[in-house]
Parts: structure tokens; sequence; C-alpha cells
């Protein structure tokens, strides 16, 4: 602890290598497990799927056991905004289901989320995963691009106040963390614009950056197996998430095989391979 802070654990390049190793592996797990995604197909099938891909890598996963969570994924279906539990639940045509995972190789964590619209796409939701999405991104762009932490939620926060239509909700009670010998670690890292710049941005730094938006109010409630959030007016919810090193040339998304640059590049950063 720092002044009352927890201190933030800053990574050589060879340990944010080896969470990029661990990035690689989670990647194609979500790959496996999106896919996977369809109508008639239950949470638990799908979080079977991903953990299949960690098996055959020889890679762990950093949810299954994590304070008494039961599974290798979060699958978090409609109202569901975070922690959901794989289980029977079936996939209806129309659905949005955000995939949350992680993976441990050599002891340095990866972690990652995406959302899929099962079949049919309600437009409304397409929007909110298309700008959930997006305004991950720009939070990423911030991390290379600006001074402090408190960057990247202006970044999201400013992208998202922007987004013509309806006005989408940013949850504020979860946010993105540290990541590197512990899945979550210092310092938090708001989706929201504030007065609080957090800690300077520097090298060995690895955040993962995670805004959650919701259709309608941000106001949520977590359901009686204490991990299910859900937002209490029903409406539906999104995530997306990707793993991020800073190193002295620049950064690089640990969990995208090609470092962020196809989603990077038009918001002017050139991710760069650690060194």
């Amino acid at each position: 602890m720092a002044f009352g802070q927890p201190r933030i654990e800053y990574k050589t390049n060879e340990q944010m290598r080896k969470m990029h190793e661990a990035g690689l592996v989670l990647s194609r797990a979500l790959d496996a497990a999106v896919a996977a995604a369809k109508a008639g197909v239950t949470t638990r099938q799908i979080d079977a799927v991903f953990a299949a891909v960690l098996n055959d890598a020889g890679a762990k996963s950093n949810f299954l056991g994590y304070h008494g969570f039961p599974a290798t994924i979060c699958t978090s279906v409609n109202e569901e905004v975070v922690h959901g539990i794989p289980g029977d639940r079936v996939l209806q045509d129309g659905d949005i289901i955000s995939i949350d995972g992680g993976a441990i190789v050599d002891g340095w964590h990866s972690d990652s989320a995406r959302t899929v619209i099962v079949g049919t796409a309600d437009p409304e939701d397409q929007r909110l995963s298309d700008v959930t999405q997006a305004a991950m991104w720009r939070g990423i762009a911030a991390l290379a691009l600006g001074k402090f932490v408190g960057d990247i939620g202006n970044a999201v926060d400013d992208y998202v106040s922007s987004v013509p239509g309806k006005p989408l909700g940013i949850l504020e009670d979860y946010v993105g963390h540290g990541i590197g010998s512990e899945m979550h670690m210092a310092p938090d890292v708001l989706n929201y614009r504030t007065t609080h710049r957090g800690p300077k941005i520097r090298p060995g730094l690895c955040l993962a950056i995670e805004p959650m938006l919701v259709r309608g109010s941000i106001e949520t409630a977590t359901l009686d197996d204490d991990w299910t959030v859900v937002t209490t007016d029903g409406k539906r919810s999104c995530q997306w998430e990707h793993s991020v090193a800073v190193h002295e040339k620049g950064i690089w998304v640990l969990s995208a095989p090609d470092g962020g640059a196809e989603q990077l590049m038009p918001l002017g950063v050139v991710p760069v391979p650690i060194p």
C-alpha cells in the first residue's frame, strides 16, 4: 500500500509476453465459445467448449473456483449484466449473451469478454453491442494516447454520450482492473468521466478494459446465487473486454491475435509488439 492506495504491479517485457501467450489461448477459447452460442444450446455447453480449448493448450482457468465460482466462463444473457453462471438455460433466437473468460499460462493471467446476439438481432441490441465494443476500443486508444488511467473512462464516456439515438447507460458499479500475476489487481479502470485522474500510465502497466452498457437504468441487483447481476428494470445489457499491456514502445492488446491493430489503427494508434 502507498498512501492508502493498493500498489500497482508493473510487469517486465518477459512477463507481458507470457500474458500475451495466455491472451492468445483465451482468444481461441472465446472464438470457440462464440461459435457455439446458437439457439438450442445451453450455456453449460458453451462453458464446456471454452474449457476444452484451455485444456488442450495446457492453460488454466482463472474463473473456475475464483471465490467459489463454479465454471470457466461467465455467461450473462439478456438482462444479466455480469457474472452469469453457465447452466441449463437454453439460448433462444434473439438472445444477447456476453461471454467473459480468462486463462492462466505459467502464472500469468488474461481476461477478455465478447457479446454475441443469437440468430436474429433486435436492431437496438445490435446497436448496444456495437457501441459497447467501439467504446472499449476508444478506451484502449486512450491508454495509448493519454497520460493517466482516468483518461480511459473519459474516452469511453465521451464516445457513448456522443452516439446518436436513445441514450445508453454506462454501469458504474462494475469497472475494469489491473491484471498480471492475479486476475483482479490495482488500479480500478472506470468507464465513465470523473475528476479523478488515477495513476500515471507508464511501461509495465497492464489493464483489463471492460465497459458494460445497458439499454435502460444502470441500477442492478444480485440474484440469490450471489453471483449473477441483473438490471432491475429487466432491460438488456452488454459487455466487451480486452487485456492490454503498456511497454516502452507503445501498447499491445494481449487478448487480440493482431494486438488490436485492425481496430486501433483507424483511431490513430499503431500497436507495437512487446520487445
